[in-house]
């Protein structure tokens, strides 16, 4: 195996593997070192393996820190050439080669090793990361973006698809979308997208929705004779708004902070909007009541997504979104239930949705004629992480019963300490 040595103008022939360290020495003025591993003489009394990967991480403790020992600047050729790693003996050559001043005609710096900072991910606090999500600003989506990743540019796409897209294409590194309410229930659309797409689930948020009345300045609640919002915010606030005794019509829109922009720009005053107090400050609206949710323990969840997979771990806690179908329909879902109830792995949830590409079987009987059969895809989440053993074998049996599974993403559990939503 060849070692890999540093890039310089000067036609250094590549260290190969040799029965004992070779030195050279041409004019020297600066020293670089190369590892050469030699898998026919290797005895690691550390417990460091023979593996590739040991050898990797054996230079990368080199390259922080060496001490060897002293050499003659000639060759040695000496079978007992030996070297100090941290202070251990260690079977890896270090070759000391002496090379020239590395420059060039324009007296040019060499170039800087690579270090861990520069092999390392996209920061996980947000810094710099464009993160989209659906809706405009002030929206709650925003704010679930916000929440999961501070400091981020928030980009507000007008569809749930163009988020997903705008991941797809790089216009955007994470989107962040809800997947469900505690009141409302499942958000089916985002449902489908996630397996027509093949984004990753790498995080989720749970963010606590807190709904206001907003109008117009100088405008009152006696004048108003519509309220317009997000279907499930009307339906979230349906009991409060007629305590507040408003006679007034429901109107539904694409989102609660889109309702508060629209009312601004066409400066409607016999109209309000259930947004967040946030949209208020944005479009300089009014809050005529606050906390208008009937039920105080309003919570979305969203979920955020990448192109690629995070690496599961076992040092927190861990969920794991599946989902899967079956040529012979329903009847499979109990032994893929007990597969995790055998291994005492909790299910937060189970979604059912129409399959897309066949969503009717039909079924032969000579005695009772045809029957039609309604096909659908389960969505399951669990509490454990694909690092799980436990989690590993469940879905090894899973597949033994099912035609179609696939692993969404193996995530983080958003653990923040959760207060309901201030009352009216």
């Amino acid at each position: 195996m060849q070692a890999i040595s540093p890039s310089s103008p000067n036609n250094l022939k590549p260290l190969i593997r040799t029965p004992r360290p070779v030195l050279s020495r041409v004019n020297p003025t600066r020293f670089s070192i190369q590892c050469a591993y030699r898998s026919d003489s290797v005895n690691f009394p550390n417990g460091v393996g023979a593996s590739r990967a040991d050898w990797q991480s054996s230079c990368a403790i080199l390259a922080s820190k060496v001490v060897s020992q002293q050499q003659p600047t000639e060759n040695t050729g000496g079978a007992d050439h030996v070297s100090a790693v941290n202070g251990h003996k260690t079977s890896i050559d270090l070759n000391l080669v002496p090379i020239e001043k590395v420059s060039d005609s324009n007296n040019k710096p060499a170039p800087k090793p690579l270090t861990i900072t520069d092999l390392s991910p996209a920061p996980m606090h947000g810094s710099q990361l464009r993160v989209a999500y659906q809706g405009v600003p002030g929206a709650y989506s925003e704010a679930a973006a916000g929440k999961a990743y501070p400091n981020c540019e928030a980009i507000p796409c007008d569809q749930f698809e163009v988020a997903f897209q705008a991941v797809e294409l790089w216009i955007a590194d994470r989107a962040v979308l809800p997947i469900e309410n505690s009141l409302g229930g499942s958000i089916h659309r985002n449902y489908d997208l996630l397996l027509r797409h093949r984004l990753h689930i790498v995080g989720e948020v749970q963010l606590p929705v807190h709904h206001c009345l907003l109008a117009l300045p100088g405008v009152r609640k006696e004048y108003l004779t519509r309220v317009i919002s997000h279907p499930q915010a009307l339906a979230q606030c349906e009991l409060t708004l007629t305590k507040l005794g408003l006679n007034v019509a429901r109107e539904a829109v694409d989102d609660t902070a889109g309702a508060a922009e629209f009312v601004a720009a066409n400066n409607l005053r016999d109209t309000a909007a259930i947004a967040s107090a946030r949209a208020a400050d944005l479009y300089g609206m009014n809050i005529l009541a606050d906390g208008i949710q009937d039920d105080s323990s309003n919570v979305t969840r969203f979920v955020m997504l990448a192109r690629e997979p995070i690496i599961p771990r076992t040092d927190r806690p861990f969920k794991t979104s599946i989902v899967f179908a079956h040529d012979k329909g329903t009847s499979v879902l109990f032994k893929v239930l007990s597969a995790f109830a055998f291994r005492n792995i909790s299910l937060t949830k189970i979604e059912s949705r129409p399959h897309r590409n066949r969503p009717i079987r039909l079924v032969d009987d000579a005695n009772v004629g045809t029957a039609k059969h309604f096909e659908y895809m389960f969505y399951v989440d669990f509490e454990a992480s694909m690092a799980d053993v436990r989690a590993q074998n469940a879905l090894a049996e899973v597949q033994e019963f099912t035609s179609f599974l696939r692993v969404l993403g193996s995530y983080p559990m958003d653990m923040t300490p959760w207060c309901p939503s201030r009352g009216d």
